[in-house]
């Protein structure tokens, strides 16, 4: 899989309009853009921790020499590549928002009735 094709995936939808629970439709998009960044900050700084710890208890870094790390030019552009994705990943709630709007899907409860006549 390419990394252009992981940044797409990373915004896919399921079919139909998205349900809104809140009373404005902006305030939600707020909330689950927050929350993604909560999820995915927790999950780094788990994996940080474990790899720092592990890294010192091994003697194989210190943790003075991780915080002096300076990434070359190979690794800025990984870097660059992680952050696009990641973005994409937070920011998917609006990028599926504009999709509906260019689809015109049917709403949840439209797609129940056709199904249930």
């Amino acid at each position: 899989m390419t990394d252009i094709d992981k940044i797409a995936l990373a915004g896919a939808k399921a079919k139909g309009k998205r349900p809104y629970f809140l009373a404005e439709k902006q305030t939600e998009q707020v909330l689950s853009v927050a929350m993604s960044l909560a999820m995915e900050l927790n999950v780094v700084r788990e994996r940080m921790a474990t790899l720092e710890c592990l890294l010192e208890q091994k003697g194989v870094l210190s943790r003075q020499e991780i915080e002096a790390f300076n990434p070359d030019k190979d690794e800025v552009a990984k870097r660059s590549i992680a952050t696009q994705e990641y973005l994409a990943r937070i920011l998917r709630i609006m990028q599926q928002d504009k999709e509906e709007m260019l689809a015109d899907d049917d709403d949840v409860e439209t797609v129940q009735q056709k199904l249930t006549r």
